[in-house]
């Protein structure tokens, strides 16, 4: 049996970070539908109801059951409304490493809430799950993830060159939506691969810029309040 993540809630000082539910599909289908989530992520195009439901009831369960990592749908404590999507991806058990991306809601967005995610995240894969390195890929001209990145002590280790497609800032309709997100590298969590991928109408190549986060990079970065209280598991 593959190694995989509990099915797990963590809570932070604002936000809770859980699995997908059934009734997240609108939310999400809206957020998957802003121009610069199209633009930045490679999240399947056009990101419909229909496929968030999928998500929930099938596909993310699946990731996390097989061991490629973990979905997380994001909430507000206060208000309990969907400030985006973390996932974990590209997870590799013998390393203890696996790669983070996330979306935020244009509302949520200037709020620091994208850093608490990720910093909530990365404590309870370093502190809980014994992980040893966690990444994130910022495309070349995305400055606001990469701010991001600065900000919860990840360190820039060089540029991955020509190794992103960026899409037209605008969602194409008309294109066929695949179950998994497709990048431009190998892959090893599903049957779909960006080998040999080349830019189509409406989409050019990008560099991207590797950063990673290690368990003493934390010790730079102030922690989040009590960082232990309200985090759960719901499942092993």
């Amino acid at each position: 049996m593959a190694a995989s993540f509990p099915e797990t809630a963590i809570s932070t000082e604002r936000l809770l970070l859980r699995p997908l539910e059934v009734g997240d599909a609108p939310a999400l289908a809206e957020l998957m539908a802003d121009e610069l989530v199209h633009a930045w992520t490679d999240f399947p195009q056009p990101f419909t109801e229909d496929l968030a439901v999928r998500w929930a009831t099938a596909l993310a369960p699946a990731h996390r059951a097989e061991g490629h990592g973990i979905r997380f749908t994001v909430t507000e404590h206060l208000t309990q409304r969907v400030v985006g999507l973390v996932e974990l991806r590209h997870t590799d058990w013998r390393l203890r490493a696996t790669e983070i991306c996330y979306v935020t809601a244009p509302w949520a967005r200037g709020e620091g809430y994208a850093g608490e995610a990720v910093l909530g995240v990365a404590q309870w894969l370093f502190e809980d799950r014994g992980f040893l390195r966690l990444e994130m890929r910022t495309a070349a001209g995305n400055t606001a993830a990469q701010q991001v990145a600065q900000k919860v002590g990840c360190i820039s280790e060089g540029v991955l060159r020509s190794a992103w497609i960026v899409r037209e800032s605008e969602p194409v309709t008309d294109r066929p939506v695949t179950d998994r997100p497709v990048t431009t590298g190998p892959r090893t969590d599903g049957p779909l691969t960006g080998e040999g991928r080349t830019a189509a109408a409406g989409e050019s190549r990008s560099d991207l810029i590797l950063w990673s986060l290690l368990p003493e990079d934390m010790e730079e970065v102030p922690p989040l309040p009590d960082p232990r209280a309200g985090r759960y598991v719901l499942r092993d």
